[in-house]
């Protein structure tokens, strides 16, 4: 199980995560809702690092095309895109461009689950996450134990260290951040914590 900090917003804690081969680190690109938001200068200024074996990731909620391509311009490996974006959109989005697709699905309810099969044959990754965008929300993550084993699951939702067990069979990818924080900030404490334990849990997978 693989573990991708995300909402990233200061190099200090970027640094840890690379240095403690975190396989994913996100960061909010164009939603001031969230406190996590970055500017595009200020995360061409955060990207500029070394990333090791760390994968970027960026963050969109219903991106235009021109906001799309300008953020790609961005140190990223990935952009994970919500929101109602067509198909038509996101494969032309990443013909032009390369880049590695992570398609977010928000879930409400069980039936929501299956929405990934409008997705898995251009999306690189699928993400099951709450309904919360920046409010992180609990769901039932058993919802997903009957996707197939060929797609790669990246799970997101009020996961922290006492939940993260429950995904051991569950998710490929853990994607955690507001139980990362203090005063809405990353805590390299909890970071380092949150890791230890999914350690741990991979030891015994």
């Amino acid at each position: 199980m693989k573990v991708k900090v995300c909402g990233i917003t200061r190099k200090k804690e970027l640094k840890f995560c690379i240095d403690n081969n975190v396989s994913f680190c996100g960061f909010i690109l164009n939603y001031p809702k969230s406190h996590r938001n970055l500017s595009f200068k200020k995360a061409k200024n955060l990207l500029n690092i070394k990333k090791n074996k760390t994968k970027f990731v960026g963050v969109l909620v219903n991106p235009s095309e021109y906001e799309f391509l300008k953020y790609t311009k961005l140190n990223l490996d990935f952009i994970q895109l919500y929101g109602d974006l067509n198909k038509k959109f996101i494969i032309s989005a990443k013909k032009k461009t390369k880049i590695k697709i992570i398609k977010a699905l928000q879930i409400k309810k069980e039936t929501d689950v299956a929405n990934y099969k409008n997705f898995k044959n251009f999306a690189d990754i699928i993400l099951w996450d709450s309904s919360g965008y920046e409010k992180s929300v609990s769901w039932n993550y058993n919802w997903i134990k009957f996707i197939p084993k060929n797609i790669i699951k990246m799970v997101a939702g009020n996961i922290n260290t006492k939940n993260v067990s429950s995904l051991a069979n569950l998710a490929d990818i853990v994607d955690v951040s507001g139980s990362l924080e203090t005063n809405k900030v990353k805590d390299i404490k909890k970071i380092r914590k949150f890791l230890n334990e999914v350690n741990k849990i991979n030891e015994k997978i």
